[in-house]
């Protein structure tokens, strides 16, 4: 990390090249769907333009996962908002599908249970549990507290059980 910031494009190669399938399954589970390549992509090189804000010591792992996190949730934004565009041009009040990770894995249960969850809950199931984060990982990835992750993924796991086991008894 610290050749990528004086500027050694080949050392930023290494992490790219050692960052890319985690930081595109971060993407996809965090709902891009199909453009999880490319919101990867934004990732690294949004990173590579931010690495003089990368602090000395810290970790790159949730540093790039976070800047993951933040261009999912910016993709989010223009979906609905191309959404919401197209409903005004039709003329319509049928809600628009989104596209939701779970849709796109395939036919697990517990991916459709943790879809129906609302994003806030979806995030940090998704980074402690589908992509294995630290609970000081999910926080610095969400960009949020460390506590704030507990509390969530309590209330999320408090919301899940019953979904989980609703589908379990059909």
């Amino acid at each position: 990390m610290a050749r990528a910031q004086r500027g050694d494009l080949d050392a930023y190669g290494v992490l790219v090249a050692r960052y890319s399938a985690l930081a595109h399954r971060t993407a996809f589970l965090l709902g891009a769907g199909p453009d999880a390549a490319d919101i990867a992509q934004e990732a690294f090189v949004k990173g590579f333009r931010k690495l003089g804000t990368f602090r000395e010591g810290a970790a790159f792992r949730p540093w790039l996962l976070a800047i993951v996190a933040n261009e999912t949730k910016n993709l989010h934004r223009s979906r609905k908002r191309r959404n919401l565009m197209e409903l005004r041009v039709l003329n319509t009040t049928d809600p628009v599908d989104h596209d939701d990770p779970a849709d796109l894995v395939g036919d697990s249960r517990l991916l459709d249970a943790v879809k129906r969850l609302p994003e806030k809950d979806r995030q940090v199931i998704t980074c402690r549990y589908l992509l294995d984060l630290t609970e000081a990982e999910t926080a610095q990835t969400l960009n949020i507290a460390r506590g704030t992750v507990k509390s969530r993924l309590s209330r999320a796991l408090g919301k899940l059980r019953p979904m989980v086991e609703e589908v379990a008894h059909d």
